[in-house]
């Protein structure tokens, strides 16, 4: 018992450090900034952040959401970044096993951390994120393949295949980024599980888009963020996706 609680704790911590260095990746890659310098501060007061204000989750909750410095109040999503990234990397063992999957599983998760902030700060999904996590993914499933082998290909072609439809039939339905992030995606679930992830993707961002509307925080014609959902639907597609298919097709030979 003690075991398991230390790598599950080991993981958590794991996370929420890599959650935070995700936070800079994702704001700073689309400003064309370094993500090594300068050093983090806050964007008020210019104010370096020290150690201690560092500590991912818990400085966000011991400064009660506000700069030490200046008081101007930080942006939730660092936190829940960093808390959201911890709790995926704990949970993973969980769902794909203690086998060479969790390295694909971590990956994954580590990508959609960064797109989730980008997106969500700039509505950019940076190429150079993709760039790099792209033949991350090919040469892991070199070497921890899907069945058949060639599944990753398709699922690349495909994932960049229907969205570039989209884009053609709505005339900019859909965002390049958009496309790309599928494509990259693809690699790590396969054909199936890709196209999953799209419907599922489109099934969150239209109930989201239409609750946003009834709310007044989104409006008809105005373009939002789509890549959170592409990431939910690429995560509960890599992580719950063949249960799911599995289940539709019961139902649907049932019937």
């Amino acid at each position: 018992m003690i075991l398991p609680l230390i790598i599950h704790t080991y993981l958590f911590i794991l996370g929420a450090v890599l959650g935070s260095f995700f936070n800079v990746v994702g704001l700073r890659v689309p400003e064309g900034q370094s993500i090594v310098r300068p050093r983090s501060a806050c964007p008020g007061c210019s104010h370096q952040l020290s150690a201690k204000e560092l500590v991912p989750i818990f400085s966000y909750l011991f400064q009660k959401g506000a700069c030490a410095n200046c008081r101007k109040p930080i942006s939730p999503i660092y936190p829940l970044m960093e808390l959201l990234t911890a709790i995926l990397f704990t949970i993973s063992p969980l769902l794909v096993g203690w086998s060479k999957e969790l390295t694909v599983a971590l990956t994954l998760i580590s990508l959609c951390s960064i797109i989730m902030v980008s997106d969500i700060r700039y509505m950019i999904i940076p190429d150079k994120v993709l760039l790099v996590f792209l033949p991350l993914l090919l040469i892991e499933r070199i070497f921890i393949p899907l069945h058949p082998w060639w599944d990753p290909i398709a699922g690349i072609l495909l994932g960049v295949f229907i969205p570039f439809v989209i884009i053609l039939a709505s005339r900019g339905g859909m965002g390049a980024g958009d496309m790309k992030l599928l494509g990259v995606l693809g690699a790590a679930l396969g054909w199936k599980l890709v196209l999953l992830a799209f419907f599922l993707s489109t099934l969150f961002g239209t109930v989201a888009g239409l609750f946003g509307m009834a709310a007044g925080k989104v409006k008809r014609g105005k373009p939002f963020p789509f890549g959170p959902f592409i990431v939910l639907g690429a995560l509960v597609s890599y992580f719950w996706g063949e249960r799911l298919i599995d289940w539709y097709v019961s139902v649907f030979i049932f019937f």
